[in-house]
């Protein structure tokens, strides 16, 4: 099959590293073209790295030597890709404006960035939920004037490891979530070396993270009406986010009640049963099994279970009755794979599959 071309803007960060290691190899796309910001232009991607590749795998060998264009060069940028991933590290009125330039220039883009997880008639699209919110996207192109472009956002990596669980319990009517999430530091683009004030230590605060933890997944649970994304009613969560000393993987502990209280052994089967969009097309970056449950009382453990079917599986355990809650158990998803840029990826699949991502 003929491979869609892709570009990755903020090829430098650590998300972006992270586009670039998934997309060595994908069946799919083939990477283009790189950007990121001007002190980078110009130089091939080894040399604007300096040495400051992350990932545990080596640098692809086929963009090493790939001059880096300058991101705000949209035009320039534009004409050698299909669409692009975008995880720049900018302000966010400036990463809007970016984002929305390319989606003008008649360029798709999935975004790792937050800048327009708000803006009613962008999705944001976790795959295996929400598929069929990409039904906004004709009334986002009428907004802009376009006919290929648009843009789509991935949620904040923290509601990967609770929402997949809690949304497939949708029937029972979810009413309240309390939400406690231990992030690594990855998620703030750091590692050890990088950051060691983090080793042996906790911090109770990650800016910003409580309040998208807590109005993203009524977006994510939303409906279409009216041309926009309406946030869905009833349901509210409160969170407290907390950051752990490890590499990678954000644990949370969930509490929640409903509508109509649902048996234990009844969660477990809809947890086991669950499939979405992806799995029924079976994209590249799915994994078979998108929710995992462990019967043993210890897990999901954060060094044992975030790399589950390559990152991009919800490890689930310890679901139990609560003395305040109905239920409450522990999750855990691998925050820069299906968190970041892994989401990332398997959205745009998701996107190419439905014919929403034209090739030139």
């Amino acid at each position: 099959m003929k491979k869609w071309n892709v570009g990755i803007i903020g090829c430098t960060g650590m998300v972006g590293q992270r586009f670039a290691s998934l997309l060595e190899n994908h069946p799919w796309f083939n990477v283009t073209v790189l950007a990121a910001s001007p002190r980078s232009a110009g130089k091939t991607y080894e040399e604007a790295l300096g040495g400051r590749w992350v990932m545990k795998t080596p640098m692809p060998e086929s963009m090493k030597n790939m001059v880096v264009m300058d991101a705000s060069k949209v035009e320039e940028v534009a004409k050698h890709a299909d669409f692009v991933f975008c995880a720049v590290d900018m302000p966010k009125d400036q990463i809007k404006a970016l984002e929305e330039a390319y989606a003008k220039a008649e360029c798709p883009v999935i975004s790792n960035n937050s800048a327009h997880r708000s803006t009613p008639d962008v999705p944001m699209i976790i795959p295996e939920l929400n598929s069929a919110h990409a039904d906004i996207i004709p009334f986002q192109r009428k907004r802009l004037g376009t006919k290929k472009g648009f843009i789509a956002v991935k949620s904040n990596c923290s509601l990967q490891s609770y929402v997949p669980a809690l949304y497939p319990l949708s029937s029972f009517g979810v009413k309240k979530a309390l939400v406690c999430t231990y992030q690594a530091i990855s998620g703030a683009g750091k590692n050890f070396d990088s950051w060691p004030e983090m080793v042996d230590n906790i911090i109770p605060f990650i800016g910003g993270e409580e309040e998208k933890s807590e109005k993203e997944p009524l977006k994510v649970w939303g409906s279409l009406k009216n041309g926009v994304i309406e946030d869905v009613e009833g349901i509210s969560i409160t969170s407290q986010c907390i950051r752990v000393p490890v590499t990678d993987g954000h644990l949370a502990a969930v509490f929640a009640s409903f509508a109509k209280k649902p048996d234990l052994d009844e969660i477990k089967e809809l947890w086991r049963n669950f499939k979405g969009r992806p799995q029924e097309l079976n994209l590249p970056t799915a994994p078979k099994q998108f929710l995992h449950y462990f019967e043993e009382e210890n897990r999901p453990q954060t060094k044992l279970d975030r790399d589950l079917e390559g990152g991009m599986a919800v490890s689930i355990g310890r679901l139990r009755p609560d003395s305040q809650y109905d239920i409450k158990f522990a999750s855990l998803s691998h925050n820069t794979l299906r968190g970041a840029a892994g989401g990332g990826v398997l959205a745009a699949e998701l996107l190419c599959a439905e014919g929403y991502i034209q090739q030139q």
